[in-house]
């Protein structure tokens, strides 16, 4: 089921979402739901928080390339466990935050360890803009959004762009 994502400001985005600890059958349902909605909006990750639920489960495909096999991961409870000296400056979006963009500049690789819906611990070092995505999604599960990384100006403009378009599409 494709599901409403929360546009900026909301409370709930800047709030930290609680641990999920031994995942249950709803968030098999869950984690369904959110990579149906993330594929939708189209994006390449989504956080709980961003539809309204205030737990550690986002999910990521970062695959890009034409004719690929989409490699969906659905991360519980996620840990950065390293982070590279060497950064990577991308430009990031974000699915609550429409059609707004800015240059941020994060760890180039992440080591992660998170469970999956099993139960099963797994850790993975990603990079590039997988390593990007992991880390803007961890960010959600913390109350923190891309634009927390810009110039308060620059973050103020976008935060009064996305206020606006909340009062549009409350009239419409």
């Amino acid at each position: 089921m494709i599901l409403p994502i929360l546009i900026h400001p909301d409370p709930r985005l800047k709030a930290r979402a609680d641990e999920i600890g031994t995942p249950g059958p709803e968030h098999r349902k869950l984690a369904d739901d959110m990579l149906a909605t993330m594929y939708d909006a189209p994006g390449i990750g989504l956080a709980a928080p961003q539809i309204g639920v205030m737990q550690r489960i986002f999910v990521m495909d970062c695959v890009k390339e034409e004719g690929a096999a989409p490699r969906p991961i659905v991360l519980i409870d996620p840990v950065i466990e390293w982070s590279s000296d060497d950064v990577n400056t991308y430009e990031e979006g974000c699915l609550s935050i429409p059609e707004q963009y800015a240059d941020v500049e994060r760890p180039a690789e992440v080591e992660v360890s998170w469970t999956d819906l099993d139960g099963n611990r797994h850790s993975e070092r990603f990079d590039g803009l997988w390593a990007t995505c992991a880390q803007h999604e961890i960010d959600h599960l913390d109350g923190k959004l891309f634009i927390d990384y810009l110039k308060p100006l620059k973050r103020q403009m976008i935060t009064r762009k996305m206020q606006k378009l909340k009062r549009e599409k409350a009239r419409a």
